[in-house]
């Protein structure tokens, strides 16, 4: 592999990441804010390392009996792209010759997100697992095209009316032992819909005009199978398909800040995101996403 493909830094480091692999723990956390990420770590029992380069901030040190990592990604799948690459790449690559390694490392993505949600039914500060993802960004289409393919991207297309100047919406799941963990902590499972950006996006107009065919209405009316599409973020279908893709476990967890449905916002958002990282540190040390 040449230099323009695995890029390290004069420390040994990978690029954007700034870390080896010394610097990780295969158990990560991720959250998308870098402030975010002390609000984490003070959960440890120690912390062992701590680097920050741009956005990315990791913090690794011992929760119970296990290490753990949290990282922050920054906003949206061209970041998770970036740091799920490289993370894999401490894991399954031999830095020093780009030759993959003879027992890569499976890992486990944990991400704790804020969202919105979409159904009228789910509570404001409750929390919600990704039992999958639908894909309004383009990065799987460059990974894995047949996730276009799954029958409920296909079905939710065709009742979208979805032009074809737009991308194709993909499907990618999250691992069923992670979920049944998080359901047994008495979260709910729905479907996420990863979007390319906070406003249009998501429906949102503050001086601009929607150019969609189709508005929040038409995503909530969804329903295959039985399955409804119950909040939006800007990360997890990245996360889910470039676990999928790399053979890594993931699973999403989000914090509904939004009811878009009723128009109304959290007014303990800090104390709601807080209760929520909490909650998964307790787990964790309990032996949960083991």
């Amino acid at each position: 592999m040449n230099e323009a493909e695995l890029i390290l830094n004069d420390d040994g480091s990978i690029y954007h990441l700034g870390i080896r692999p010394e610097h990780c723990a295969p158990l990560i956390i991720t959250v998308g804010d870098p402030d975010r990420v002390p609000t984490v770590s003070q959960f440890f029992d120690r912390i062992d390392f701590t680097n920050q380069k741009r956005e990315i901030c990791i913090h690794t040190g011992v929760l119970g009996s296990r290490s753990v990592s949290v990282i922050s990604t920054g906003m949206g799948t061209d970041n998770i792209d970036i740091v799920l690459n490289e993370l894999d790449a401490l894991f399954s690559l031999d830095l020093n010759t780009g030759k993959p390694l003879d027992s890569p490392t499976p890992l486990t993505f944990i991400r704790l997100g804020t969202s919105g949600a979409i159904q009228a039914n789910i509570e404001l500060d409750s929390l919600v697992v990704a039992e999958a993802a639908i894909g309004f960004d383009n990065l799987l289409h460059y990974y894995d095209p047949s996730m276009c393919e799954h029958p409920l991207a296909v079905s939710l297309y065709n009742h979208l009316g979805m032009p074809k100047r737009f991308n194709h919406p993909y499907f990618t799941e999250g691992d069923s032992t992670l979920i049944n963990d998080c359901v047994k902590l008495g979260m709910n499972k729905g479907i996420i819909a990863t979007n390319p950006g906070f406003y249009a996006p998501q429906g949102r107009h503050l001086r601009t005009k929607n150019v969609l065919l189709y508005n929040n209405n038409n995503l909530l009316k969804f329903n295959y199978n039985n399955s409804l599409i119950t909040n939006f973020d800007m990360e997890t279908a990245g996360i889910y398909g470039l676990s999928q893709v790399l053979g890594h476990r993931a699973i999403s967890i989000s914090a509904i800040l939004a009811n878009r449905f009723h128009g109304t916002f959290s007014e303990q958002p800090d104390k709601t995101v807080y209760n929520m990282i909490k909650r998964v540190a307790n787990a964790i040390k309990n032996e949960f996403f083991s």
